[in-house]
């Protein structure tokens, strides 16, 4: 694949996009916010393993790129919702796609050895 001359890195859109969704559970923050409206609680929940901290952090970095809203309702407990911008919907095709291709490629566990002219390992 060859690039235009003088493009740099920071006008890569393919680098740009990696910065926005690089990073530990980033992509399953999104993955969970594509199905709705989702508060911390449900967030923590969904994403067995992650820290407060680092789902504190992942959320910040999407609010401030741009890709998810964050709306604090003035209620007594607090009430915090996240929700995908028109940016951040526009990310789920990849991640759609990610899925499809980990389902195809990855899920088997036999990702060292992809089919070969004449022999599908799927059969197909």
């Amino acid at each position: 694949m060859s690039h235009p001359a003088g493009s740099t890195s920071q006008s890569c859109p393919v680098l740009l996009t990696a910065n926005i969704i690089s990073g530990k559970w980033t992509l399953l923050v999104l993955r969970d916010l594509s199905n709705g409206i989702n508060r911390f609680s449900t967030l923590k929940r969904s994403l067995s393993g992650i820290s407060p901290k680092t789902l504190s952090e992942r959320l910040r970095s999407l609010e401030e790129a741009g890709v998810i809203t964050r709306t604090a309702y003035p209620e007594v407990p607090p009430r915090v919702e996240y929700a995908l911008t028109a940016m951040g919907q526009d990310l789920i095709p990849l991640i759609d796609h990610m899925r499809e291709y980990g389902t195809k490629w990855l899920a088997t566990g036999d990702a060292a050895s992809p089919a070969t002219p004449g022999h599908s390992k799927h059969g197909a």
